[in-house]
């Protein structure tokens, strides 16, 4: 377990976080029984696929709303449960919803952008969970556009915290060089209550 040298951030990796051999285990069972889906969403004011496939699990009242797509969650599973009570007890905070997302291969991608809508609050705890293949991961510093890569490997967790995302977004570029599927799992906490006010 690491912290990364980034101002402004509060932001530490796990690289074994889950044993390999359970890992696999993990991916083969979520990849094959989750109900993916590739969703629309609003980008610069036009509706488009996003770039890979996902779902959204949670209690009954965590809705997430981001790019204009309305996420409702489903009934938690045994295993995200599972995995949800590990990073609340590494990460010693609670969460109340996970976003699942499954890169089927190296074209599959995540823009860049900041987990900073109001319903996560002003300092969100994120713990995100890889399974699969490896991908490079990267962060862009708002105002300085630092950058810093990082590669995610199987079972590993990453933790954002603190102002991590009020100065950087994150983000997963397309690449060539991988052909193999990845599951990424972000939990996270969501509070109706700063929404409905």
């Amino acid at each position: 377990m690491h912290t990364l040298a980034m101002p402004d951030a509060d932001v530490v990796y796990v690289p074994q976080f889950v044993k390999q051999t359970e890992a696999t285990a993990f991916f083969e069972q979520l990849y094959c029984s989750l109900p993916w889906s590739q969703d629309d969403i609003y980008l610069f004011g036009k509706r488009t696929k996003i770039p890979r496939l996902q779902v959204w699990y949670g209690d009954k009242d965590a809705r997430y709303i981001y790019s204009g797509l309305l996420m409702q969650p489903k009934p938690w599973t045994p295993l995200l449960l599972a995995l949800k009570a590990r990073c609340e007890s590494k990460c010693q905070a609670r969460f109340n919803s996970v976003l699942a997302n499954l890169y089927r291969d190296g074209q599959d991608s995540m823009g860049m952008h900041a987990d900073d809508e109001i319903e996560l609050g002003n300092q969100p705890v994120i713990a995100s969970i890889t399974l699969g293949a490896e991908r490079q991961f990267i962060f862009k510093h708002k105002n300085t556009k630092q950058k810093v890569a990082l590669l995610l490997k199987h079972g590993s967790l990453l933790i954002m915290r603190g102002l991590t995302q009020s100065y950087w977004q994150h983000g997963m570029n397309k690449t060539k060089r991988v052909h193999t599927p990845r599951i990424n799992l972000t939990f996270r906490y969501i509070n109706r209550k700063s929404v409905e006010r």
